[in-house]
């Protein structure tokens, strides 16, 4: 079964089949939720972090929720992954990373991340006294080999499980929002940044822009097509208020094929005046298929490898209107 999770900021929404259409229950009520993970091992464990309450788990597909145990120093968490391992990552504002290895019941912290020549001139801009680790990318085909993105500091790597960190790489872009991998795509990194697209094909040791045809280059979502690495959309704005401020909000989606030039999509979305940025996302079980949305939390599908679009029939509990959309993610959970 599809299941979808939107962080709304005040709640978790968890969407599920009904009726023909789909319905969405509330969970973490009263919650600033923030990212959203699932176990690729077993999908119906399920992370949320949270911006002041800390990292919850869901071990039967977002039903129940409790939070995970002791050893993150912030409850500030900004970002949350789980490899192909089953290892569990967290990152908090400020940036510290921290690790775990049963399920999130114990964690250890990787304080070489923050002793990087470039760590005293991270910043967040909106909050310029501190910066987070906004994105964690483990590697799906190198073992102990794991990109982060700070916000606003830039794309770091390890290669050995967190011990030790490589800083920035030239080509890369230092407002790091979203990274994204392909199991099909050994070394294949791709970046949607402030500043625009970067990515890596040789795992991370160089560095590359591309973005001919993007109309903007303020990226903030981003996704591959699980059947088809050379497939990307991204979501692009003119600057940060647009992307994130419902009074000038404006964003389009960016497709791309190869290394071929950027084409906006629009059939199915709604117009780019008054949206907000969009975030993306993709799973495994579905090749083609791509699932955006704005931060209103009006989800959409694509099921054409992101040429066209529509709109989710969801069902939300009566009143509640989702105010954000911080975080998307797609299982296929039993």
């Amino acid at each position: 079964m599809t299941r979808i999770y939107v962080a709304t900021g005040d709640a978790l929404a968890v969407i599920g089949r009904a009726n023909g259409g789909w319905r969405a229950r509330l969970a973490l009520v009263g919650k600033h939720t923030y990212c959203l993970a699932a176990d690729p091992r077993r999908p119906e464990r399920v992370y949320c972090g949270t911006f002041g309450q800390g990292l919850w788990r869901s071990d039967d597909a977002g039903a129940t929720w409790r939070p995970t145990g002791p050893g993150i120093a912030s409850d500030a968490v900004m970002s949350v992954a789980v490899g192909p391992d089953g290892v569990v990552w967290a990152g908090t504002e400020p940036s510290m990373l921290y690790r775990s290895e049963d399920g999130g019941d114990t964690w250890t912290a990787c304080p070489a991340l923050g002793e990087l020549p470039s760590a005293p001139t991270w910043s967040f801009p909106p909050r310029p006294w501190t910066h987070h680790v906004r994105w964690i990318a483990p590697d799906p085909t190198e073992a102990g080999r794991v990109f982060v993105g700070i916000e606003l500091g830039g794309v770091m790597r390890s290669l050995d499980g967190g011990r030790t960190w490589e800083d920035r790489k030239p080509g890369s872009q230092p407002d790091a929002h979203t990274l994204a991998t392909h199991p099909a795509a050994p070394g294949a990194v791709y970046e949607a940044a402030g500043g625009g697209f970067a990515e890596t094909r040789d795992g991370g040791a160089t560095w590359r822009g591309h973005d001919a045809g993007l109309r903007w280059r303020y990226l903030w979502g981003l996704a591959v097509d699980p059947g088809d690495p050379d497939v990307l959309v991204v979501s692009a704005s003119p600057g940060p208020r647009e992307a994130h401020d419902e009074r000038t909000a404006r964003a389009l989606i960016h497709r791309r094929v190869g290394g071929g030039t950027w084409e906006p999509v629009a059939d199915g979305l709604p117009g780019e005046q008054g949206t907000r940025g969009y975030v993306l996302a993709s799973h495994a079980a579905e090749p083609g298929v791509f699932y955006a949305a704005p931060h209103d939390a009006r989800v959409h599908r694509s099921a054409d490898g992101g040429r066209s679009w529509e709109q989710l029939p969801i069902a939300w509990p009566n009143g509640y209107e989702a105010r954000e959309g911080n975080a998307l993610l797609v299982t296929a959970a039993p």
